[in-house]
């Protein structure tokens, strides 16, 4: 039997779901390069047959990665997140220590400079302080806004370990020797809550803790 190329984290005739690692890509990029690797076509070529992605997880990220199997799966899916009925839950490892234990950021946020300020909501939760000046936090994203979690962890100054676009390139590269994490972005889709999208049931998908993170949270307690 053909060993699965990623972790799954639940499957069924309708969908499955696996534990993305960080550095992959979900779709081709629009400029492929040698060293692309696609999740998206991993989990065909593991199926032999053509999945839809149901949402996306920026290259950096991991965690919980939802594919549907067939168009009937891929509407009901596209529905619910397009309507906000997936309740997400991500973790993140950030720089500094937060003064409250939770609070909620609704910086509006752009695309890019030429595009409209929309507006974004995403609420905290400091699950644990770090040595290092880091805290390990979770966060709810109730907008979908590009990038909304960097953005508005950058916003509120605690940018995320190793998250190169917003907290700058030498502070990451002298962080990263520092941790020991070379390139990573400490950025993790931990949970996904959802009603199954042909049986309607509630399901609850859940990834175990990053190695890397686990290795941190160990080694600076």
């Amino acid at each position: 039997m053909q060993t699965p190329p990623l972790e799954c984290l639940y499957e069924d005739e309708w969908m499955i779901a696996v534990n993305k690692p960080a550095g992959q890509l979900v779709h081709p990029a629009d400029h492929p390069q040698p060293d692309d690797i696609v999740t998206m076509k991993l989990v065909r070529d593991y199926l032999g047959t053509r999945v839809y992605a149901a949402h996306r997880l920026d290259r950096p990220t991991c965690g919980v990665l939802i594919f549907a199997k067939g168009k009937t799966a891929a509407r009901a899916l596209g529905r619910a997140f397009d309507r906000k009925q997936v309740s997400k839950i991500y973790q993140a490892i950030v720089t500094g220590q937060p003064t409250t234990e939770t609070w909620t950021c609704r910086e509006p946020l752009r695309k890019d400079e030429n595009a409209p300020a929309k507006e974004a909501i995403t609420d905290f939760r400091l699950l644990k302080s770090v040595g290092l000046d880091l805290a390990l936090l979770e966060a709810l994203p109730r907008t979908g806004r590009y990038h909304q979690i960097r953005k508005h962890l950058q916003i509120c100054g605690h940018p995320i370990v190793g998250d190169f676009r917003y907290a700058g390139k030498e502070f990451c590269h002298a962080q990263s020797e520092k941790l020991g994490t070379e390139t990573r972005m400490l950025l993790q889709c931990k949970q996904m809550e959802l009603s199954h999208p042909v049986e309607n049931r509630a399901l609850t998908i859940k990834a175990p803790i990053d190695p890397c993170f686990e290795k941190l949270l160990k080694s600076h307690k």
